[in-house]
């Protein structure tokens, strides 16, 4: 499901995760992201609050935009995600936290995704195509 192409955007672009709850849209922009050997997309829990309580409410559904902003190669994944508090994932994303804030922040957890559709959302012919 990801290709070569959508995994090198997700692990040099931005990434953007929306979720939604009663009726209440949320977007956050994140810096805490990876893409596993398996195809899951993980993201270190540092300030995910809202994002955290919308998954328990809607069954885990999540989407994440993820582009390169020079190129404007860009993809839409929607899937769903499963937040952990402790194993390897954590310990990684509380060290890389623990780091860029010399020790005043750390992650609390990690969301890891399972991707179920991948859409483009590059500018041209194949926008809105579904991989």
């Amino acid at each position: 499901m990801l290709n070569e192409s959508v995994i090198n955007v997700l692990k040099n672009g931005m990434w953007d995760l929306a979720t939604c709850s009663d009726g209440e849209p949320n977007v956050v922009p994140v810096a805490f992201k990876d893409v596993t050997a398996d195809g899951k997309l993980v993201v270190g829990d540092v300030f995910l609050e809202t994002t955290l309580n919308n998954i328990k409410k809607n069954g885990g559904k999540i989407a994440i935009s993820a582009y390169d902003a020079q190129s404007l190669e860009g993809y839409q994944i929607k899937g769903v995600a499963e937040y952990v508090t402790e194993g390897e994932l954590v310990d990684t994303f509380k060290a890389m936290v623990e780091k860029m804030f010399n020790g005043a922040a750390t992650a609390k957890g990690a969301l890891i995704i399972s991707p179920e559709k991948v859409i483009v959302t590059t500018p041209g012919a194949d926008n809105k195509k579904e991989i």
